[in-house]
């Protein structure tokens, strides 16, 4: 163990899952660096918490919370006599513990506006390289586990794959903050049934009904919580008011910003800037300046541009800000280019603004929620040693039309008398 580890445990009591013990080594140290700390201050469902007032829950309790569930899944393995060294037990537990680490402000909102085309998976890549240069190379073994390079691959099937420790956390915990009971799985009972075959995971045929929970459990989170109409039409509105920042500070236009905000607000920042490690602003690189970027952040923003001259920007943050979310309109249909128009016609009329503005406050998009992916199995072991997928093993219910990906389109808007605004252009 390199000397500038300590040799100490730290232990916290979280509300989903009881006590969590954190070792002492590389994952003491990932826990206390302000890289992780920093997701004490982004919100798990980001605005989600406007529909479900207890939402409030975030990405630093649910990356310990998997990491927890990740030291109960090892410790089920060695007990079946699967091999797991303390090198590798140690770089899984750091992988589930960083697999969030890229997420900007509210989650996803600056994947979609003012961050050009970078996921939050590639910047988590980012910030593990990063962290392992300042640790001297301990991080090597969890990168491959992270990336899907290491040789044994059920390791990283217990950080991203349909059963991993990641969601097995996290629909326990949005369902216990959001009130959703819907949602509540038992991860205790499904860990304690996993094994592995062939180098990959398997389930116990006798957790065969846990496991048929879980996913019916993951199709009604996301259709009651994380696909809420309400939900969407909170979160669409929030990157568009970025995105209309992002135009205005573009043209010139003065905004009030943190930093760290204002930094990507009137820069175009790529892949490349996020790999390089040159100083561009008070000695930061760009990772480090992403990684002062919290919902802090955004919502201070929000506050003063509510005041903004720009209307369009202003009438968007004060929408938020007082929780006037837009009307939503959702069908399993697109929606036709005249309707668009109809309802793009009777808000300029509404409002009096000019066409460019209508791009801003009326928005139209696709959501889609699938809770198995056949292409990604989650194999059930039978007592004769056979292996099959889920979709054959089950016999309660068709899985296969859980695997198949549902599709729904939505259209939101100001809300305004809604006989008013579709008699437009009648």
């Amino acid at each position: 163990m390199p000397e500038q580890f300590t040799l100490k445990k730290k232990i916290v009591n979280d509300p989903v899952h009881g006590f969590i013990h954190i070792p002492s080594g590389i994952s003491y140290e990932l826990v206390e660096h302000h890289y992780f700390q920093r997701l004490r201050r982004i919100k798990q469902l980001g605005l989600t918490y406007l529909v479900f007032p207890g939402a409030f829950q975030n990405r630093f309790q649910h990356a310990l919370g998997a990491t927890h569930l990740m030291g109960m899944a090892i410790e089920v393995l060695r007990s079946k006599g699967n091999e797991i060294t303390e090198k590798e037990a140690e770089a899984v537990h750091a992988a589930i513990l960083l697999h969030d680490i890229g997420h900007g402000p509210f989650s996803h909102a600056l994947e979609y506006s003012i961050v050009n085309g970078i996921t939050h998976e590639k910047l988590s890549e980012l910030f593990m390289s990063r962290l392992n240069k300042q640790f001297e190379g301990e991080l090597d073994t969890a990168i491959q586990i992270f990336k899907n390079e290491y040789h044994k691959k059920f390791l990283n099937q217990l950080v991203s794959s349909q059963l991993d420790m990641d969601r097995l956390d996290y629909l326990r915990r949005d369902s216990f903050f959001s009130g959703v009971t819907e949602g509540v799985v038992g991860s205790a009972r499904i860990i304690k049934m996993l094994d592995v075959r062939n180098d990959n995971l398997v389930v116990e045929e006798k957790g065969i009904y846990s496991i048929e929970k879980f996913l019916i459990a993951r199709r009604l989170m996301y259709w009651q919580v994380y696909l809420h109409k309400t939900v969407i039409a909170a979160e669409e509105m929030l990157v568009y008011i970025l995105k209309r920042a992002k135009y205005l500070a573009e043209r010139g236009e003065e905004l009030f910003a943190t930093p760290a905000l204002r930094y990507f607000l009137y820069n175009k920042i790529g892949i490349e800037a996020f790999e390089s490690e040159d100083a561009l602003l008070d000695g930061k690189s760009a990772l480090d300046i992403f990684a002062a970027l919290d919902d802090d952040d955004i919502m201070v923003s929000i506050k003063v541009w509510s005041n903004h001259s720009d209307k369009v920007l202003a009438y968007l943050c004060k929408c938020i800000r007082d929780r006037q979310l837009f009307r939503i309109e959702i069908q399993k249909t697109p929606f036709s280019d005249e309707y668009i128009n109809k309802v793009r016609s009777g808000i300029k009329e509404y409002f009096g603004c000019s066409e460019h503005a209508l791009d801003f406050i009326v928005i139209n998009g696709m959501i889609s929620n699938n809770a198995y992916t056949s292409d990604d199995h989650i194999n059930i072991l039978h007592k004769d040693g056979s292996v099959c997928d889920i979709a054959e093993a089950s016999d309660m219910m068709n899985i296969d039309v859980l695997s198949k990906t549902v599709k729904k389109f939505y259209l939101c808007y100001p809300k305004i008398n809604i006989e008013t605004l579709k008699s437009f252009g009648d």
